[in-house]
């Protein structure tokens, strides 16, 4: 994985006129279409702009996504309606694993030991999500987040450390609440 950083906090040129244009893109031709008919207009849109994205996955039109080519998606992953993809590092979707509404994923933050935090400070880490995983309505998954396979964080949950495969974790901040057992 790729960083085009110079120096912390700095997004160079090129970034944002990609952006610009991927904006563009978005509004009249990628968020105006219905969900389910054209599924795979948005992936061929995604696939142009450098995603990395399975054709039986699904995104919807009104999901938000910064940087596409710094998505992921496995095969029958979802990015559900509303969700805020904020990746300015990468977002993996392993197979099968849905991110359900207005969900934020945020890859990005400022790092708070510098005094001014408002300059320079930008700091990035991705965001993985694994096998079959699930995160809940509303929820917040913060920078450097690996979610385990199978597992569940729970509506409106705030993630801001690695939650171990086969959990369910829930609150703000996200704590464990039971383990998830399969049949």
């Amino acid at each position: 994985m790729n960083i085009e950083r110079k120096a912390p906090g700095h997004v160079p040129l090129s970034v944002k006129v990609k952006r610009a244009i991927w904006n563009v893109t978005a509004t009249l031709f990628f968020r105006p279409f219905i969900t389910g008919l054209f599924r795979l207009w948005r992936i061929a849109l995604l696939k142009i702009f450098g995603a990395k994205v399975a054709w039986d996955a699904n995104v919807y039109a009104s999901a938000k996504i910064w940087a596409p080519w710094r998505l992921q998606m496995g095969h029958r992953a979802c990015l559900g309606p509303n969700v805020i993809c904020y990746n300015q590092d990468w977002v993996v979707f392993e197979d099968d694993a849905i991110v359900s509404q207005y969900s934020y994923l945020c890859t990005a933050s400022h790092d708070a030991k510098k005094q001014n935090t408002a300059k320079n400070s930008l700091i990035i880490a991705p965001i993985v999500l694994g096998k079959s995983s699930w995160v809940g309505s509303r929820a917040f998954i913060g920078l450097g987040v690996h979610v385990g396979d199978n597992a569940i964080v729970g509506a409106t949950a705030s993630v801001f450390k690695n939650v171990d495969a086969n959990t369910i974790v829930g609150g703000n901040p996200a704590k464990f609440l039971r383990n998830r057992i399969l049949i």
